[in-house]
């Protein structure tokens, strides 16, 4: 497999060079070379940890350890769910043609084992959270499973991607309240639109092969209004989180805390540009600190109520 190039976000230098080859395809398939998606998976389950009042701080510690390790596990089994239904349109992409099943590197059956051992290791961490989260756990499989499909029905599969990545978001608050609130579902619907606002970003790079092979995505559909829809998207997180803390009675910290985020959303919404592939890659990368600043917001509430 080639190192990266302009074509491709796949990284083959650093650690992942220094593994034996067939690790490497399985590192790859993992997306271990790129761990910007686990975090932005891990940070909406730290978020939910973090919103409800009233829980003790090394309990919080405790489950937002198990929910980053939840977080690389359970990327890593949905990047494996992802390459293998769309592994016949990767290779028709130039950013993922060098995916390990869409290049050969890996087999189905071999990519079913590895996806099996991940899930064993999911359910050791889910075992650890309380049975509210259990339910929950076991009920976002289904997305994560219908998620791959999205594109093939529907302009908008980054909404979809919302649904899914954004699920840490309910079951970070069950975990740490025991229930599920009204709190809980505005930062819900706000990881939803924070997510489906730069995945759509993300997929502007696509663009082009997308069009070429018949493969619908809500950057297609906005492209030609994207500052627009961005600013939206990003806007509606901001009014989702400050209800969120409103409803769970946030201290007053949080308000100013949270203009951080609101001038680093602004920052994206007013410089996206779906014709510039390497802005898009690294706007999207920016997020990991957009809901970093999001996580301090909410931290800083739990001191003074």
């Amino acid at each position: 497999m080639s190192a990266s190039t302009s074509h491709t976000d796949i990284r083959v230098t650093g650690w992942i060079a220094r593994l034996p080859p067939s690790l490497q395809a399985y590192a790859l398939l993992a997306r271990l070379d790129r761990p910007v998606g686990t975090w932005l998976l891990w940070l909406p389950g730290v978020w939910g940890i973090l919103l409800p009042q009233g829980v003790a701080p090394m309990e919080r510690v405790r489950l937002i350890v198990l929910f980053g390790i939840g977080s690389l596990v359970m990327r890593a089994a949905g990047c494996v769910v992802n390459d293998m239904w769309d592994r016949d349109i990767d290779r028709q992409v130039a950013r993922t043609a060098g995916r390990p099943l869409a290049s050969g590197a890996l087999g189905m059956r071999q990519a079913t084992a590895f996806l099996a051992l991940l899930l064993v290791m999911g359910l050791g961490v889910l075992v650890q959270l309380n049975p509210l989260s259990w339910m929950l756990g076991v009920s976002s499989l289904v997305l994560v499973g219908l998620y791959p499909l999205a594109k093939r029905f529907t302009w908008w599969p980054q909404l979809v991607m919302g649904f899914t990545f954004g699920f840490g978001a309910p079951m970070g608050y069950a975990a740490a309240a025991g229930q599920l609130a009204w709190a809980q579902a505005a930062l819900y619907a706000a990881t939803i639109v924070w997510q489906l606002g730069f995945d759509t970003i993300y997929g502007f790079q696509d663009m082009e092969d997308d069009a070429r092979i018949g493969v619908k995505s809500t950057s297609r559909l906005m492209a030609g209004r994207a500052r627009a829809f961005i600013g939206v998207c990003y806007g509606l997180t901001l009014v989702l989180l400050a209800g969120a803390g409103l409803l769970a009675g946030a201290g007053w910290l949080f308000w100013p805390a949270l203009l951080l985020p609101g001038v680093l959303f602004w920052r994206q919404a007013v410089a996206v540009n779906p014709a510039r592939p390497a802005l898009c890659l690294a706007q999207f990368y920016a997020n990991r600190k957009i809901g970093l600043t999001i996580a301090l917001a909410l931290a800083l509430g739990l001191l003074v109520v």
